[in-house]
């Protein structure tokens, strides 16, 4: 069974918004799942914030392309009341990352990936960024 990663937001904007040096390895997680080795998992607060970021550099319906060809790659996560109490009341500082998360929990993911995993500390699921997660390959 292949595993089910968690992506972060900025993991998303690194392999959408080509942005270097993070580019490669977000692709490499990409590539991963199109060859069905790992499963993404995304929330839906993700998708609504890279749109925004992709809108101002590149355009409404560019983004909105980027977006739909990377919704095949991906599952979505669920977003629900009990995932926002849980973040509402979390030790979490940020509240996004709180969403993020109960997500990825309540998605049953095995990692979570990100640039920042200090955003992270009270995680009881692993936290890697996109490059460890390949170097453990």
């Amino acid at each position: 069974m292949s595993k089910k990663l968690f992506l972060d937001t900025n993991i998303i904007l690194d392999f959408l918004g080509e942005r270097e040096p993070f580019y490669l390895p977000s692709a490499q997680l990409a590539t991963l799942a199109d060859h069905k080795k790992v499963k993404l998992i995304v929330s839906p607060i993700s998708f609504a914030t890279v749109n925004y970021f992709l809108t101002k550099s590149e355009g409404i319906s560019n983004a909105k392309e980027k977006l739909r060809k990377f919704k095949i790659l991906c599952e979505i996560a669920a977003m629900n009341e009990s995932i926002l109490e849980k973040a509402l009341n979390s030790d979490f500082e940020d509240f996004e990352d709180a969403l993020q998360y109960f997500c990825a929990l309540y998605s049953k993911c095995d990692i979570i990936i990100t640039r920042n995993q200090k955003d992270f500390k009270h995680s009881l699921l692993p936290v890697m960024s996109a490059e460890e997660y390949l170097k453990s390959l």
